[in-house]
């Protein structure tokens, strides 16, 4: 006799067990959670405690579950970082070549106004003065040291008037044209200053060697005084140069005399002065002080005896 089709539950040993069985779990949660609400009532104090155990109890697998879930979020997040990085660094990269941009533009502000403070001052206090004015280019590898002027006989400008900057002397005008001038610079191996030394006034002669620095010799070969540190400035000897101009720093002391640096870099130099060249009627014209002479030196009073 064949088995019909569709049979109930209580034809099935196993769909009446289970069956049973969530009848059992339905009524004892039911009576379990009437329970509870009944002690909440009766009892809270109780029922707290019952509470705080049951949260002991279940607590580690919070924990666990908490830990579980920072893993994957942390896992996340590091993906996300890992897939943004090529994005951050181009970013980031941009934002430091905009900063270094920024900063080198600052610095030379600062200090091309720390040039035009100088030489305003020096104008102020130096009549000498008869224009300002910008290097334009200087040469750095010919084997004439040459710079140009961006001023020129429109403002008065003519060959043979000392040009110097807010740090020390730079030359003298080899040529002006209409509005540009060509300036032969101090370490040309063509210019040859007239110095002395600014603690003791010991004279000499400052001239370029073509490489950027300066050889100084005493007039007496014989004596080589020099030490590094020593500051050298125009003595007004021969004319042209006003007196007491920064030149040069000694670097080295050598056989013959010594090794300078110039105080002013034509490379690094901006803003630079144009001045009237100093002859004897300058001098007059203007009350400045010309060059120690031995006899306009106060010597030294004698010793008692």
């Amino acid at each position: 006799m064949a088995r019909p089709a569709h049979r109930r539950p209580g034809q099935s040993r196993k769909a009446q067990y289970s069956l049973f069985a969530a009848y059992v779990i339905a009524v004892t949660g039911a009576v379990a959670g009437l329970l509870l609400a009944v002690l909440s009532v009766v009892d809270p104090v109780g029922f707290a405690q019952l509470r705080v155990a049951s949260q002991e109890v279940t607590a580690p697998i919070a924990r666990g579950t908490r830990s579980v879930i920072g893993s994957i979020s942390g896992i996340d997040d590091t993906v996300g970082a890992y897939v943004s990085a090529g994005t951050q660094n181009r970013r980031l990269r941009k934002e430091l070549a905009d900063t270094r941009r920024e900063l080198v533009a600052t610095s030379s502000l600062q200090e091309e106004n720390r040039q035009l403070k100088a030489l305003l001052k020096l104008q102020e206090t130096d009549k000498t003065a008869l224009a300002n004015g910008y290097l334009l280019t200087s040469t750095s590898t010919s084997s004439k040291r040459i710079a140009l002027l961006s001023i020129g006989r429109n403002l008065g400008v003519a060959a043979g008037q000392p040009v110097r900057g807010a740090d020390g002397l730079i030359g003298r005008v080899l040529g002006a044209g209409p509005s540009v001038s060509q300036v032969l610079l101090l370490t040309d191996v063509d210019n040859i200053v007239p110095v002395r030394r600014a603690r003791d006034g010991l004279p000499a002669l400052a001239s370029g060697r073509g490489n950027g620095d300066l050889d100084v010799r005493t007039l007496n070969i014989a004596n080589n005084p020099f030490k590094p540190g020593d500051i050298l400035v125009t003595s007004g000897t021969g004319g042209l140069y006003p007196p007491n101009i920064p030149v040069a720093i000694v670097v080295r002391r050598q056989d013959d005399g010594a090794l300078a640096r110039p105080l002013a870099d034509p490379g690094k130099v901006d803003a630079v002065s144009v001045l009237r060249p100093y002859t004897p009627d300058n001098i007059e014209a203007q009350g400045l002080p010309g060059p120690a002479t031995p006899s306009a030196v106060t010597p030294p009073p004698a010793k008692a005896p």
